[in-house]
């Protein structure tokens, strides 16, 4: 059979796979196993499995993420996210649109914490909804910011799909935490200005709230060091060069269980469940992750990703035409996976065709993320948003999609500064001389 045909079959046979509920992982490791055996022989086929397997097992870089999908859910349980927002709240709170700030600025803190866009606003919806509620904001406004903002959970460094871009792609994490660094801080920028726009076409919908005095705004400082401590050691103890990802990550569970068990917020019944929903959660990334490395290399030998590379050449088309129909295409898989899912099921064809068009692969791994948690919030499906619905009881679905609106015009506005100014994501790492 010839090869690029095997390779389109291979795609409709995963895509039927994924459609008949099989899961996403073990629909890819099947049509790439089947694939190689038809290419090489079931021997080889046989072997692939064995040795992808205990790769990934064994691969240490890949041991951070169980830690981080730990250490966020501590950290709900702990009530850090809690302390975030106060903090937010404290010192945006008395502006109108205050309380949508602060979600936002929640949101983003409890990222760096969480690394999930999909907890971050399951949290937030639980810390933040119940106060816009209160306060009389629109319910649009509340269920939107919320949506909108837990998609910072994986922008925001550290973050786990980061984690797992790099690992699928060999890139260093430490220069991709870096290079979103200032993409965060711009995303976190561009909510701001649509939140105040909302509100001034809207005045009604964020009404403001008191001003909390500086006294107050110390106070409420002080009670929350612990979470600017966490942030302080992983994060900075990471950048500083203190310690590994992966130690930073387990420094980042001790202190995130010290606080669980000193407020008293942790038993022996929940620390277990906790444990066990990582353990579950993290299982599935690494057969996604096996499935795709056998997926990954079913694709490579049929030689699909060099005639395609070479074929876009041949047809001389602007590198920025792909990049945008590559953004299409993301969004509309974003919409409908989670953002694993859409990552690992597309990079084989990908990622060759972004090196052969010339693009810097740290730019490419964030503005990656940055595309797949904008599908998050997008119609007909957007994860993010059934979440909040699904917490908000009483809130249309209608309501939260009318919610996002300014929210998505911003982070499309995002995307395309990231990509006419790319220095913005690599101007950092190449100034702190960061490896690659």
């Amino acid at each position: 059979m010839d090869q690029v045909a095997l390779a389109v079959l291979g795609f409709a046979v995963m895509f039927a796979l994924i459609a008949l509920h099989v899961p996403i992982g073990v629909s890819m490791g099947v049509t790439g196993l089947l694939g190689v055996a038809v290419l090489l022989d079931w021997g080889p086929s046989f072997s692939l499995l064995s040795t992808e397997l205990s790769g990934v097992l064994t691969n240490t870089d890949l041991a951070v993420i169980p830690l981080f999908l730990l250490m966020g859910s501590l950290a709900g349980v702990a009530g850090l996210a809690s302390d975030i927002y106060r903090v937010a709240y404290a010192f945006l709170g008395h502006r109108r649109g205050g309380l949508a700030l602060a979600t936002i600025g929640g949101c983003a803190g409890f990222g760096a914490v969480c690394g999930s866009s999909i907890a971050t606003a399951a949290t937030m919806t639980r810390v933040a909804l119940p106060e816009m509620t209160h306060r009389k904001y629109s319910p649009g406004l509340a269920t939107g910011c919320i949506a909108a903002g837990g998609t910072l959970g994986t922008l925001i460094p550290p973050s786990v799909i980061m984690v797992l871009y790099a690992a699928l792609t060999e890139q260093f994490v430490i220069a991709l935490f870096v290079a979103a660094i200032i993409p965060g801080l711009v995303a976190i920028l561009l909510h701001f200005i649509a939140v105040a726009i909302y509100v001034s076409r809207y005045p009604d919908a964020g009404p403001a709230g008191p001003r909390a005095p500086w006294s107050e705004r110390i106070r409420v400082v002080g009670q929350s060091w612990g979470v600017i401590l966490l942030i302080g050691m992983v994060s900075g103890g990471i950048y500083g060069g203190v310690f590994t990802v992966t130690e930073g990550a387990a420094v980042g569970v001790i202190i995130t269980l010290i606080f669980a068990i000193a407020r008293r917020k942790m038993t022996v019944a929940a620390f277990w469940e906790l444990i066990k929903e990582t353990a579950a959660n993290s299982g599935l990334i690494y057969v996604i992750f096996i499935g795709a490395s056998i997926f990954t290399y079913f694709v490579t030998l049929t030689q699909v990703p060099d005639l395609t590379v070479e074929l876009i050449k041949s047809i001389d088309v602007h590198p920025l035409v792909v990049i945008t129909l590559l953004y299409v295409m993301y969004l509309v898989l974003g919409s409908v996976f989670d953002t694993v899912a859409a990552m690992v099921i597309t990079m084989p064809l990908v990622f060759p065709l972004i090196l052969g068009l010339g693009f810097d692969p740290i730019w490419f791994g964030i503005v990656n993320v940055m595309v797949i948690e904008i599908g998050l919030i997008t119609p007909p499906i957007g994860i993010n948003v059934f979440v909040v619905h699904g917490m908000a009881k009483g809130v249309p679905l209608k309501t939260v999609y009318k919610g996002i609106l300014p929210f998505f015009c911003a982070d499309i506005t995002r995307l395309a500064v990231i990509t006419v100014f790319p220095g913005l994501v690599l101007w950092l790492p190449n100034i702190l001389n960061v490896p690659r």
